[in-house]
């Protein structure tokens, strides 16, 4: 099972395997405090893509369609599904102000659709 939470959210116990999943850390948190399993960063992303959107809500389709073949191509995939395998619950944090528009959600999607191929 894979969840979301915001980073600035506090971590809980029914969180599992927690992965940060930005290129950035999340402004004014302490990495002490965040209670991570793992920073993914080559998961996120890349920087250009990320600043060519903007988190601009009125492009997230294709955002996430630039994202999705980021993603095809990245080999971090491999061990993130690796990590899934081995974790009954992944919760992947994110920084993003808004819980809908964030390419968690997108890597989540994309992560189970694979998953379901397989």
């Amino acid at each position: 099972m894979i969840q979301l939470k915001r980073a600035y959210a506090p971590a809980e116990p029914d969180d599992g395997y927690r992965i940060l999943v930005d290129r950035l850390w999340p402004r004014g948190m302490s990495k002490a405090k965040e209670h991570l399993d793992l920073w993914m960063k080559q998961i996120a992303p890349s920087t250009d893509l990320r600043k060519a959107w903007n988190h601009n809500p009125n492009t997230i389709l294709e955002f996430a369609e630039s994202y999705r073949r980021e993603l095809d191509a990245n080999p971090a995939v491999e061990q993130l599904e690796q990590i899934l395998a081995d974790h009954p619950v992944v919760t992947f944090v994110y920084g993003a102000r808004d819980p809908l528009v964030n390419h968690a959600r997108i890597l989540r999607d994309y992560v189970e659709e694979r998953q379901k191929v397989q």
